[in-house]
């Protein structure tokens, strides 16, 4: 029999999963054992949870008495650092199961009850912005104790990014981690991707064709929202491929008041038929702004690149074009001119790298920026696969980054030269009027301090006069 036959042994085999309970136990099993075996992991989950830099050690399927029922949470995690413990407790789902509010609240109440400090919930749920949980609980029941929400893709992006590119001093736990890493991407873990835009998708995308939707559509709002979640799991996606953190960008009101920022998808659904985001990338020249147009069946993403502040205005398009050199033909660029209103010259790469002018309008106006965007074929279907439209956002954004903002740089202007004695300065004439023949200090050092008394030669007062 031939080697390649032959399977490897797993640390974590994703073979003998019976079930929801039996992958759900495996998979915190898992994940809380690599959490205390791998330092440099179970530190980074931790801290952004509030936790201090000590030693992790966890646990699962701990007994708690509330009253008279005996639950199990599905783990407990204890860092401790010093005199100073911390200690939260672990609810994880896999697959599609959702968190429940009942059984959290009951968690809550075990945690203040013991003195705990958190509850964790892990499940595949991604709630629209970070640090939002995507369960509703009774807020009163959060006041002692902390609610923090992991869904499992942050978690495999946190695994790959510290194994890849930040690194695991010890080899052995890096081979752990690795284990870990190959279990969460096996698709029988439970792990699963972002592959839903909910049961409200085909009505409120009919209804946007239509020219029916209205803001008080429940629908709307659930399809707002996960629109924000697609945004971010795009971030832990694309983040997970560069080895740094990508995240969403947005407003400081954004991050405070989510349901402001979904009833402004939900408005802007309503009157234009988009939607819109925005990621942030790590020495990006720029954010790349996604936009999702329904009516049109289009997934628009673009850049806007400052443009150079000296030149020409065609060396200023050229500077652009060069590097835009592997682009496709079919980018769209867009140029705004200083102090002009409204929008600017727009033309495809392929007529602009062939004619520069065509972006110029005015040439006595310096162009101050420029907008390179792409449009892509928006899919339908609310799943994920061929002709849905998660995938075709994610494949959007995905070849936007690779083919035009990984290759631009922003403008730095040259370094000032030093002089050489072949730079000869020519002298301008100046006019005789001008021409002072009065000694100065400049001419010789002994009048760097004036003599004594010169004041009263120069006719200036003394203190007192």
């Amino acid at each position: 029999m031939s080697e390649e036959t032959w399977l490897a042994a797993r640390l974590i085999p994703t073979s003998g999963i019976n079930g929801a309970e039996e992958q759900e136990r495996r998979a915190t099993s898992a994940l809380l054992a690599v959490m205390s075996a791998v330092r440099e992991f179970g530190r980074v989950l931790t801290q952004s949870l509030g936790a201090p830099a000590g030693t992790v050690q966890t646990f699962i399927e701990v007994p708690f008495k509330l009253g008279t029922q005996q639950l199990f949470p599905d783990g407990l995690i204890r860092v401790t650092r010093g005199q100073r413990q911390w200690t939260a407790l672990v609810e994880v789902k896999t697959g599609s199961n959702v968190l429940k509010t009942d059984q959290l609240e009951a968690y809550l109440d075990i945690a203040r009850e013991q003195g705990f400090d958190a509850l964790i919930t892990i499940s595949n749920e991604i709630a629209p912005v970070p640090g939002q949980h995507p369960t509703v609980v009774d807020r009163r029941k959060l006041r002692k104790v902390a609610l923090y929400h992991l869904p499992w893709s942050e978690i495999l992006t946190q695994a790959v990014i510290q194994k890849e590119y930040r690194g695991v001093a010890d080899p052995d736990q890096a081979w752990v981690l690795g284990e870990l890493i190959r279990y969460l991407e096996h698709p029988r873990s439970g792990a699963l991707e972002f592959s839903d835009m909910g049961p409200a998708w085909v009505s409120v995308r009919d209804g946007v064709s239509a020219g029916t939707l209205r803001a008080n559509d429940g629908g709307a709002a659930e399809v707002a929202g996960r629109f924000d979640a697609l945004i971010r799991y795009a971030c832990l996606r694309l983040g997970r491929q560069l080895g740094t953190e990508v995240t969403p960008a947005l407003s400081r009101r954004d991050l405070a008041d989510p349901a402001a920022r979904t009833q402004s998808l939900v408005n802007q659904l309503v009157t234009t038929g988009t939607l819109t985001g925005s990621i942030r990338i790590p020495g990006a020249v720029g954010a790349l702004q996604v936009m999702a147009d329904l009516r049109a069946g289009q997934i628009v993403c673009h850049v806007d690149v400052d443009a150079p502040r000296s030149g020409r205005p065609t060396t200023r398009v050229n500077w652009l074009v060069r590097q835009l050199k592997d682009a496709p033909d079919t980018v769209r660029i867009e140029a705004f001119a200083m102090h002009a209103r409204g929008g600017g010259a727009t033309d495809l790469l392929r007529r602009v790298r062939e004619e520069p002018t065509t972006l110029v309008t005015d040439p006595s106006r310096e162009l101050r920026a420029f907008r390179v965007a792409q449009s892509t074929t928006a899919g339908t279907k609310r799943g994920s696969g061929r002709g849905a439209f998660i995938d075709s956002v994610l494949h959007s954004i995905d070849d936007f980054y690779e083919q035009i903002i990984q290759n631009l740089k922003p403008w730095m202007p040259a370094p000032p030269r030093l002089r050489t004695p072949d730079d000869v300065t020519p002298v301008q004439p100046v006019a005789a009027s001008l021409v002072s023949t009065a000694i100065s200090s400049q001419d010789n050092p002994e009048f760097d301090t004036p003599p004594a008394g010169s004041e009263h030669r120069a006719g200036v007062g003394q203190p007192g006069e």
